[in-house]
């Protein structure tokens, strides 16, 4: 199985650039594993629904592109469902075992993902109803897939 996290925009803090990466080299001997990331459109502060929507749906086309239909998509939302480390790596064994071949986490940009984005998911995920950046998010996300594997192989470093 091959693990794929697909973003909206470029991550620009160096601290966050190196966490990323030192997670990166921890998932190589699990598991095949990619992070796309797609140019995000620009948004100014003020915004009015229709103008929100707009980007959101040229963001969303942008994913969808990058989207194979055998891939099994997870769309990273606040209305989704929320798990527990144990059972995100549950989650993330049963799509191993099912004989997913790409599972796909997307992120979206600043203003979230696009309908077409959510209606495209298999899962729809929520880390909290908290609102994070969707850096950061890329860095607990990675982290938790990371966590996922050690879980699932029965290895130190989940408390």
């Amino acid at each position: 199985m091959k693990v794929t996290i697909l973003c909206v925009g470029k991550i620009k803090e160096k601290y966050l650039i190196d966490a990323i990466g030192e997670y990166e080299k921890r998932l190589k001997p699990y598991v095949k594993f990619e992070i796309l990331r797609i140019q995000d459109e620009k948004a100014p502060e003020t915004l009015s629904d229709a103008e929100n929507d707009q980007i959101k749906s040229k963001e969303g086309k942008k994913i969808l592109a990058k989207l194979n239909e055998r891939d099994f998509v997870v769309a990273l939302c606040i209305d989704g469902q929320q798990l527990s480390s144990n059972r995100f790596s549950e989650f993330v064994s049963m799509q191993m075992i099912s004989g997913i071949h790409n599972l796909v986490f997307v992120i979206g940009g600043s203003l979230g993902l696009s309908t077409e984005v959510t209606a495209r998911s298999n899962f729809k995920l929520s880390f909290s109803k908290m609102t994070f950046p969707h850096q950061l998010m890329q860095l607990i996300l990675i982290e938790q897939i990371y966590r996922s594997f050690k879980i699932i192989r029965h290895e130190p470093y989940h408390k």
